[in-house]
C-alpha cells in the first residue's frame, strides 16, 4: 500500500508531502490547479521516462520519494530479496530528474535502473488514465488477469513445471544427439585418456606416502648429522650430559643419607638418567636404520614427476587424478551405451510432451469458458458506466506448437468496441482516454478479488460522463476501495461524495511565482468542496444542503 508521496520542484509543486491511508481517496480541485501532478509523480516514480520540461522553473531538479508499505505483499518482498533491497517490511523509492536531461533512481536507499523501477511499480501501482504506466494494456498481464479471474493458479502452476521439465528433458536429448554425432572421436580421445591414466596407477593415499617419504629421504644427511651431535652432547664426552646426570646423583644420593630432605631431588636426578639413557637408546636405533638412499630418492623424484606432468596436462591439481580418471570413465561407459541411453531419453522426451500438451489443453478450454464470463461480465459493466453499446471480447487464440511456452498454448488479447458496428479492437488501441478509462474501471471491478496490485489510481475516469452514471462510477470505485487502496482524481461530486477520505488541492500566486498546496478535508470542509463541485462559484444554502445530504447517504 502507498503510505506518502513527498514531491519537491515538479512542475508548479514546491515542495508537497501526501499521506494516504486504506481505502477510496479522492483528489479535487479547481481546474488547472494541478490534480494531475500527484499521478505524474507517481509515474515518474515508477519508472516512467522523464522530462526536464517537469521540472520547477529556476530550479535544478526535481525529487520524488513514495513510500510502500509492503508487509502484506509477499511477491513484492520476494523481488525485493532476490535484488538485495528489502527493509523489513517497506520500500522507498525515489526518483530524481536533473535539469541536464538525466536522472537517478534508488530502491531503498540503493541506486536502480529505471527497469527495475518499472518491474517494481507493476506489483505496487496501477494507473488508469491517459497515461502510460497500465499494465492493462500489456498482453502478459491480460493473461495473468484471466487466469487469476478463472483460478488458475494451480494449473498455470503445473503447465509452467510441465513445460519446464519437458524442455530440459528436450535439451539433454539434444546434447545426447550431438554427442553421438561426435562419439567416434570423443570415445577414441577418452580411451586414450583413461589408458594413460591407468597406466600412471595413482593409488587414492599414494601422493601422500611419497612426498612424506621423499622429504625424509631427501633430508636424510641433514637429520643424520644433528641425531649424531646429539648422542654426542648427550654420552660421548666426559661433560656429556648423562656423565653429569650420573655424577650429580652419586653426590646427593650420599648426603641423602646425612638429611632425608635431598631424597626427593636425588629421585628426580634418577628418573632423569634413566629418560636420558631411554632417548639415547631410541637416537641410536633411529640413526642405526636411516641410511642414505640415492636409488630410493631418484626412484621417488621420477614417480613424482610423472605425477606432477600427467596433473599439468590433464590441468588439475595431482591429488585430483583418481576422480578425473573415474568421471572420464563414465563418459566413456555413456558413449559406448549411448543408443540405449538416446532411446531412454527419446521416450521419456515424448512422455513429458504428451503430459504437458494435455495441462496446456485443460488450461486452453477452462481460459475459452473464462473468457466468455468475464467478457460478459465486463460489457455489462461498461454499459452501466455510459457506454450502452460497449462490448468487450475476450479473444483466445491457439499457437502454433513451435511457440509453446510455460504458459501454455494461447495468446489472450482483450478487443473492445466502444461503438455500434466498430468491430473490437485491441485495448491498447482505444483512442479516448475516457473511454479507456471506464473500460479499465470495468475491468478492475470485474476481477477485483484477484488483482495482487495493492495500490489503484484512476485519473479522470468521469471525463464525460455525469448524472446517474458518474453515481456509479463513484460507487464502483468506492467498492473498490473496500478491499483496495484506491486514489481517485475526479471533477464530479457523485464521485467525491463516495470517497473514504478526501484531498483537495489548490493553486496559489504571491504574485511572483505559482505553487500547488494540498490539504486534507473533513465535516464542513467537505462539503463545502463538494457544494463548489455542485454549484460552482456561487454557493447558495440549497446546494450545500444537496452536498451534506450527498456525503450523509454515502457514510450514514
Amino acid at each position: 500500500m502507498l503510505q506518502q508521496i513527498n514531491i519537491k520542484d515538479l512542475a508548479i509543486v514546491s515542495t508537497l508531502e501526501v499521506e494516504l491511508q486504506p481505502g477510496m481517496t479522492v483528489l479535487t480541485g479547481e481546474t488547472g490547479a494541478g490534480k494531475s501532478i500527484l499521478v505524474d509523480a507517481l509515474g515518474l516514480v515508477l519508472g516512467d521516462r522523464a522530462d526536464t520540461g517537469m521540472i520547477r522553473t529556476d530550479c535544478d531538479r526535481a525529487e520524488i520519494t513514495a513510500l510502500f508499505d509492503t508487509r502484506a505483499l509477499p511477491a513484492v518482498n520476494q523481488w525485493l530479496e532476490q535484488h538485495t533491497l528489502d527493509d523489513d517490511g517497506q520500500c522507498i523509492i525515489r526518483r530524481v530528474v536533473l535539469r541536464n536531461g538525466s536522472s537517478r533512481a534508488f530502491i531503498n536507499g540503493s541506486p536502480a535502473p529505471l527497469k527495475a523501477l518499472q518491474e517494481l511499480g507493476d506489483q505496487l501501482v496501477d494507473i488508469h488514465g491517459q497515461h502510460a504506466h497500465q499494465s492493462l494494456l500489456r498482453r502478459p498481464h491480460q493473461r495473468q488477469l484471466l487466469d487469476e479471474y478463472a483460478g488458475h493458479t494451480a494449473l498455470c502452476r503445473q503447465t509452467d513445471e510441465g513445460y519446464n521439465a519437458w524442455r530440459e528433458a528436450e535439451q539433454r536429448l539434444a546434447t545426447l544427439r550431438t554427442s553421438a554425432e561426435e562419439r567416434g572421436a570423443r570415445i577414441d580421445l577418452l580411451r586414450y585418456q583413461i589408458n594413460e591414466l591407468t597406466t600412471l596407477n595413482l593409488g587414492e593415499n599414494e601422493l601422500d606416502g611419497l612426498l612424506q617419504e621423499h622429504g625424509l629421504l631427501s633430508n636424510a644427511g641433514n637429520i643424520i648429522e644433528r641425531c649424531n651431535f646429539a648422542l654426542v652432547c648427550l654420552d660421548d664426552e666426559d661433560d656429556a650430559a648423562l656423565s653429569r646426570i650420573n655424577r650429580a646423583h652419586g653426590q646427593l644420593l650420599e648426603l641423602a643419607r646425612l638429611d632425608p630432605g635431598l631424597q626427593s631431588a636425588c629421585e628426580l636426578l634418577d628418573s632423569a638418567g634413566i629418560q636420558v639413557s631411554e632417548a639415547l637408546s631410541s637416537l641410536r636405533h633411529y640413526t642405526d636404520n636411516l641410511e642414505l638412499d640415492p636409488a630410493r630418492l631418484e626412484h621417488l623424484d621420477r614417480r613424482l614427476g610423472e605425477i606432477h606432468d600427467l596433473a599439468r596436462k590433464y590441468r588439475c591439481k595431482a591429488e585430483e587424478i583418481p576422480p578425473l580418471l573415474e568421471r572420464l570413465q563414465q563418459e566413456l561407459d555413456q558413449l559406448d551405451h549411448a543408443d540405449t541411453h538416446l532411446a531412454a531419453l527419446q521416450q521419456q522426451v515424448e512422455m513429458l510432451w504428451n503430459t504437458y500438451l494435455g495441462q496446456a489443453n485443460q488450461l486452453s478450454e477452462s481460459r475459452r469458458s473464462a473468457a466468455r464470463r468475464l467478457a460478459e461480465q465486463v460489457s455489462q459493466g461498461m454499459h452501466t458506466l455510459g457506454m450502452p453499446n460497449g462490448l468487450l471480447v475476450v479473444e483466445v487464440t491457439a499457437l502454433d506448437m513451435e511457440r509453446a511456452s510455460a504458459n501454455g498454448l494461447d495468446q489472450i488479447e482483450f478487443l473492445v468496441s466502444a461503438n455500434p458496428g466498430q468491430p473490437p479492437k485491441p485495448l491498447a488501441k482505444v483512442a479516448s482516454g475516457g473511454e479507456l478509462s471506464r473500460i479499465s474501471l470495468a475491468i478492475q471491478v470485474a476481477t477485483a478479488s484477484c488483482t495482487q496490485v495493492p495500490t489503484l489510481i484512476f485519473d479522470e475516469v468521469d471525463v464525460g460522463i455525469g448524472g446517474g452514471t458518474a453515481e456509479i462510477v463513484g460507487r464502483l470505485l468506492r467498492q473498490i476501495g473496500n478491499s483496495q487502496q484506491v486514489l481517485c482524481v475526479t471533477h464530479l461530486p457523485q464521485v467525491a461524495s463516495q470517497g473514504h477520505h478526501h484531498l483537495r488541492v489548490e493553486k496559489g500566486s504571491n504574485g511572483q511565482e505559482t505553487h500547488t498546496s494540498l490539504g486534507r478535508l473533513e465535516g464542513d470542509s467537505r462539503i463545502d468542496e463538494i457544494a463548489r463541485m455542485l454549484g460552482g462559484v456561487e454557493i447558495t444554502p440549497h446546494t450545500l444542503n444537496h452536498a451534506r445530504e450527498m456525503v450523509e447517504r454515502i457514510n450514514g
